[in-house]
């Protein structure tokens, strides 16, 4: 086991000096050969879901976002967007630079989402992306850790891989607190506003964070909602933005 940790610390180092001096294009190719990593593990444990009711919900709402969010896209690289979703009882969903995207089916099914609010949810992490939130010196443990050892610490969660050997410090910044609180609020707002000009319901969002707070302290509720700021700030921000929202929103009808 020791051996094993001081391997992936060894290997996550030595990504985080490449990663550290590497351009958008760079980490982003890196980003798309770990994913397909990732999901190639989970059609080895017959988690990846392609065909129920939830997975073509995602699936279809990907579609008529991702169009919107490449023409966000500011970072000069083109994203190859690609999302999958697994079967796990948690509620989160993550994406990697790149646009490479993943939902668990916890996250729909046991909230019993809305499509308005999964667009709250696909909004959110697209924004991640836009704005290389990976990138940054908060997020570089992180980052590397998905990158260094890919499937064993980045898919951990939704793949059942086991966190043994870790610090307790890294499982809990890739598992729980990947971001800070400058850019959740970032990734709230451009969210709201991409969902609005997607053609989805901006008054969702406010209403999937009353959902969270109703979770309170589930041991399920992992990266996406364990984060800074708290629900009741994240449903004040947005109601404060709601109604630029809404005119683009409507906008559309």
């Amino acid at each position: 086991m020791l051996k094993r940790q001081k391997k992936i610390v060894a290997t996550c180092c030595a990504v985080a000096v490449l990663v550290s001096c590497a351009t958008s294009t760079e980490i982003n190719q890196q980003s798309e050969s770990q994913y397909a990593q990732v999901l190639a593990q989970a059609r080895q444990k017959g988690i990846l879901d392609t065909s129920s009711t939830t997975s073509k919900r995602v699936h279809k709402i990907f579609h008529v976002m991702q169009p919107y969010a490449e023409q966000e896209n500011n970072t000069g690289t083109k994203f190859n967007w690609q999302i999958a979703v697994v079967r796990s009882n948690d509620l989160n969903a993550w994406a990697m630079p790149g646009g490479k995207m993943m939902f668990y089916t916890g996250l729909v099914d046991k909230l019993s989402l809305s499509d308005d609010e999964i667009a709250t949810v696909m909004g959110h992490e697209m924004a991640h992306a836009l704005k290389e939130h990976g990138k940054s010196s908060r997020n570089l443990g992180v980052f590397t850790s998905v990158l260094g050892a890919a499937v064993e610490i980045g898919a951990g969660a939704a793949l059942g891989v086991d966190l043994q050997g870790l610090g307790s410090e890294t499982v809990d910044l890739i598992t729980n607190k990947p971001y800070s609180r400058s850019n959740e609020t970032e990734a709230d707002e451009i969210g709201l506003m991409l969902m609005a000009k997607s053609g989805y319901n901006p008054q969702a969002a406010p209403k999937l964070w009353q959902k969270m707070q109703a979770q309170g302290g589930s041991s399920k509720v992992a990266s996406l909602f364990s984060t800074h700021p708290s629900d009741a700030a994240r449903q004040a921000n947005l109601q404060r933005l709601l109604p630029e929202a809404m005119k683009v929103y409507n906008a559309r009808k």
